[in-house]
């Protein structure tokens, strides 16, 4: 069989079989009664070695940076097809409506750069416009949730500065996907279906719910997409923002009631952003500035390095528990202090210094949960997919693609099969916050994808997706690998916890002290020793977030790759 066409019709399913050999061999197929990730979960996913590679959430967008990479493509080359190929497989999570972020380690120049590819929100459009609508908060779904779609910006900015490729040749595999057709994998299949709180589907259901029924192994087209697709290989992100995509958008949005218009559209810029960095133990983390979250995982780390955390058993209660208490601590600040204008450097410095981590570190008890209510003091205060790919030449790139919400706003764009964001919708009404709604501003993220450092040379690009879990996930990932000394793949099978609620970005309130969601089969005993300590579990368990991740090594360069078993992805090396 010739390679292009083990590409075309065979890659989804066989591939999945390498990623997890038992979600074909288990039956042949995963019945509705069984939950996928039980069955795959007890199939570990081997270890990965390479001279190059790619880690992705599902097999036919890896096996298309694969590609890439085997035809003489760099790592930015192969991260823009799997985002493009991941906006037609995993639809529900991320597209070309959506936004990105991306940390890119450049071998020629030796260093990192960051690219901050989130839209605003429209220029008529605040907080007060809001309220004279009798509106409390911002709707979560529908057109007012809308912010500008940054996605396609980030992949022009990345590929003019580093790419090696055309961006008509890395979307051809994704159009003739879109218009043959490709067979829905297992995990992305379980999601296909809306959000229980939307309350008008229609423009959705016309592209995604025509069939009763998506279930693993179903072929799903999707002709607007491909038109799409089309388009921004003929135009180029110029067309996407100021040609007939725009156009079409912005005729939606009229049609609908929204806020987006042409000048919306065609100011929109992305950004190269400075990463941030703090070290933990001998290694330094580095996140993107805010508008995103990414520096909770600096403040995260910083209170935790105050702990002996390699002298406890991992997965412990002991453990847990400073986990715990850390995170509530920084969800605190990233209440008040996390958005686009307002959080100044000399804040962001402040915030992840090890001085202001070393006092707030004395609010944790060790052996009791705490019930805090306000944030820190400072200086002048008052469902998304991750990849990661690395190159034979030394480059590495950790990005990170999300509509927000699954299905992001639920509006899909009239003839051109993808759905616009609901970023907007993480916009506070209260005039006092930093991240107010006010009219051509960024709202507060939840994407972050997250690089590490070594002496100043790149040594591991990973990410963790999930909303609020990402800072979450992301710190249990770190502690695992660094202090827990697991490989890359084994630090991301072990069982994890998610702490809920406590402050929110859009109404700043904090009603009581979180509850914990477990993930299925997590150690009762630890549970009861968490709660004896004071911290509250939810009945309710549930499988989150989606890591993928790229450790490299050194004399002679090679990497070893992990992919999460809570997702249909894999690792390609060669």
């Amino acid at each position: 069989m010739k390679r292009k066409d083990f590409l075309r019709w065979g890659s989804a399913g066989l591939l999945s079989t390498i990623a997890a050999p038992g979600i074909y061999a288990h039956k042949g197929y995963i019945t509705e009664e069984e939950d996928v990730h039980a069955v795959t979960k007890d199939l570990p996913k081997e270890t990965i070695h390479g001279r190059a590679m790619v880690c992705a959430s599902q097999p036919l967008a890896a096996a298309a940076g694969y590609d890439v990479l085997k035809n003489g493509g760099n790592a930015v080359d192969a991260a823009i097809a799997v985002n493009a190929m991941l906006c037609l497989t995993e639809p529900m999570m991320c597209g070309i409506g959506g936004d990105l972020f991306a940390m890119v380690w450049n071998e020629k120049d030796k260093k990192l750069y960051g690219l901050n590819a989130s839209g605003r929100s429209p220029y008529h459009w605040s907080a007060a416009e809001a309220r004279k609508l009798g509106l409390p908060s911002i709707p979560s779904f529908g057109p007012l949730s809308w912010s500008v779609p940054g996605c396609v910006s980030g992949w022009d900015m990345l590929l003019t500065r580093f790419g090696s490729k055309q961006l008509p040749e890395l979307l051809q595999p994704v159009i003739r996907y879109a218009k043959e057709g490709f067979p829905v994998s297992p995990i992305i299949a379980s999601g296909w279906k809306p959000e229980s709180k939307a309350t008008d589907i229609s423009t959705l259901s016309k592209v995604y719910f025509t069939e009763p029924h998506v279930t693993a192994g179903s072929v799903f087209r999707n002709p607007g997409m491909a038109k799409a697709f089309e388009l921004l290989a003929n135009e180029g992100a110029a067309g996407f923002y100021r040609g007939e995509i725009a156009e079409r958008i912005v005729r939606f949005s009229k049609k609908l009631g929204g806020k987006i218009r042409m000048q919306d559209m065609a100011d929109h810029r992305a950004d190269w952003a400075e990463p941030v960095s703090s070290s933990y133990r001998e290694y330094d983390i580095w996140q993107l500035p805010p508008n995103g979250q990414g520096i909770v995982v600096l403040q995260m780390m910083n209170l935790l390095e105050q702990f002996d955390i390699t002298s406890l058993k991992a997965q412990s209660a002991a453990h847990f528990h400073l986990f715990l208490e850390a995170k509530k601590l920084c969800f605190q600040d990233r209440s008040v202090y996390y958005a686009d204008t307002a959080a100044s450097q000399s804040a962001i410095q402040e915030l992840i210094s090890k001085e202001y981590a070393r006092k707030r570190a004395m609010l944790i008890n060790t052996r009791k949960a705490s019930v805090i209510s306000e944030p820190g003091r400072i200086r002048n205060s008052s469902n998304t997919v991750y990849l990661s790919v690395a190159d034979v030449h030394g480059n590495m790139v950790s990005l990170i693609q999300s509509l927000y919400s699954p299905w992001g706003s639920h509006c899909v764009v009239d003839e051109l099969g993808f759905a616009l964001q609901n970023r907007g919708a993480l916009f506070s009404l209260n005039e006092q916050a930093w991240n107010r709604l006010e009219p051509h501003k960024r709202p507060l993220h939840t994407i972050i994808p997250s690089f590490v450092t070594r002496q100043g040379r790149p040594q591991f690009s990973f990410g963790v997706t999930g909303g609020d879990f990402q800072p979450q996930g992301q710190v249990q990932i770190l502690t695992n690998i660094i202090d827990h000394h697991m490989p890359v793949q084994q630090a991301g099978d072990q069982l994890r916890l998610w702490h809920r609620e406590g402050f929110e970005n859009t109404n700043e309130t904090f009603a009581d002290n979180g509850h914990i969601i477990a993930e299925p089969g997590f150690p009762k005993k630890i549970q009861q020793q968490l709660s004896d300590m004071g911290h509250a579990f939810s009945d309710a368990t549930r499988w989150f977030g989606g890591y993928q991740g790229i450790w490299r090594l050194e004399d002679p360069m090679r990497y070893i790759g992990a992919s999460d078993f809570r997702k249909d992805g894999c690792v390609f090396g060669f």
